[in-house]
């Protein structure tokens, strides 16, 4: 089957859930596109914004992705104007990688902005290869992306022609199919990755922008954060501070999933509540309460019901509730659902993808798997309980990435909270 004939079949999946909600973000008039193409990306407008960034000093550049509060949307939340900063403008030699990875359980938006709208990657990968000085751009994919990574590269050699003829602007492209491994979306995983070695996530300091790909200074970002930039270059931080709230600017692509009517993806400005969002999926399939709502992907910590009617789409509110945005990635759970076996399936996923480097990491994980399991099986002690909320809490930030916290904060939110199901007989004990 045609590469084209796939991605017309996707947009017609997520387009109608983007901009179900009926609001015009970013994104979704370019996704109304339906067709990846230049031709069709130049007549919606692509490629000015890289006109307009290359008639800028990449100072101001940096400084206007800066005022537009843009912050990364792979997970982490860190300004990507002050990101920028931090590559050394004297360095001779640096990188450019775009994390395309897109790992986490419960996440696709990424694989869509790909297979719509390659070239609005792309600009927002040359503007901002621009901004620290690089011609050397990278984009790392997941390996299970085989028909993203055909689009894009198609992309690529429709794109570095046309802005070397129209802009006399020489940039290097290149493409890094990744061989499955979740650690890898990790950014020192990635670039170990990139240079053929085991995905291992390296200590830090020194950190990526002062040694990173080949030890030379390099700045990733994810999908999604790049995509914005060509919006913010072209109609300026104010427009894009628009959306949003005053430290969580911008629109966010929600990939919503679970048990909602109309799982997809939904285009909405941060900051509205995440109550919300699940109206527009539809509500739950089952018509049942909800029960648990993981907000940004496995990784996060989920929010109950009473939270969920206070909580909003924005970095600070999820902060409050003890979790965090991450990639937007909304899984919704109903009451129809076993949270002892959500949240074993949850550990069984981390532990299987821990890189073994660390010890409490590669142990500690299969062990909260093993503890979850014992409780879905209704075989556990009253000292297994204790064990699994204490392990789960002493475990955090032990390691040198975070995977490690990927699993246990989900876990010590789960049993913290839902251990009154288990005082309350659901479950065989002694």
């Amino acid at each position: 089957m045609e590469v084209g004939t796939m991605v017309e079949i996707n947009s017609e999946t997520v387009a109608d859930k983007v901009y179900e909600s009926g609001f015009e973000g970013i994104f979704t008039p370019l996704f109304r596109v339906r067709d990846s193409s230049l031709g069709a990306y130049l007549q919606a407008g692509g490629y000015t914004a890289i006109e307009r960034a290359l008639g800028m000093s990449p100072e101001d550049v940096i400084e206007e992705v800066k005022k537009s509060g843009l912050r990364g949307r792979g997970g982490a939340g860190f300004p990507t104007g002050v990101k920028w900063g931090f590559i050394p403008k004297d360095a001779e030699k640096k990188y450019l990688v775009c994390n395309a990875d897109e790992g986490e359980p419960g996440t696709f938006k990424d694989k869509y902005i790909i297979s719509l709208v390659p070239h609005l990657l792309l600009e927002g990968m040359m503007i901002g290869g621009y901004a620290i000085g690089s011609r050397d751009l990278i984009v790392y994919i997941r390996g299970e992306y085989w028909l993203e990574a055909s689009v894009l590269k198609r992309a690529i050699d429709e794109a570095i022609p046309y802005v070397k003829q129209k802009f006399n602007f020489d940039v290097n492209i290149r493409v890094m199919q990744g061989a499955g491994s979740y650690i890898v979306g990790e950014e020192t995983g990635l670039l170990n990755s990139l240079e053929g070695k085991r995905g291992h996530p390296r200590p830090r300091p020194p950190y990526p922008a002062q040694k990173g790909f080949m030890e030379l200074p390099t700045c990733v970002n994810n999908v999604e954060t790049l995509a914005a930039v060509p919006f913010i270059i072209k109609h300026g931080a104010d427009a894009f501070r628009k959306f949003g709230t005053e430290k969580s600017t911008g629109t966010k692509l929600v990939g919503i999933s679970g048990n909602v009517k109309r799982p997809g993806i939904y285009e909405v400005p941060m900051g509205v509540p995440l109550k919300k969002i699940i109206e527009l999926a539809g509500g739950t399939d089952c018509g049942g309460k909800i029960k648990a709502v993981i907000p940004g992907g496995t990784s996060t910590p989920p929010l109950v019901a009473d939270e969920l009617e206070q909580a909003t789409l924005d970095y600070e509110s999820l902060a409050s509730f003890r979790t965090f945005l991450g990639t937007a990635a909304c899984i919704v759970i109903c009451e129809c659902n076993d949270i002892w076996k959500v949240a074993e399936n949850i550990a069984k996923f981390y532990a299987e993808e821990s890189c073994g480097q660390c010890t409490t990491c590669r142990e500690g994980t299969r062990f909260i798997e093993y503890l979850f399991h014992k409780i879905v099986e209704g075989t556990y002690s009253w000292s297994d309980v204790d064990s699994l909320e204490e392990i789960s809490t002493y475990m955090q930030g032990s390691a040198i990435c975070a995977h490690i916290d990927a699993c246990a904060m989900p876990s010590q939110k789960i049993i913290s909270t839902f251990r009154r199901e288990l005082k309350g007989g659901k479950r065989n004990h002694d």
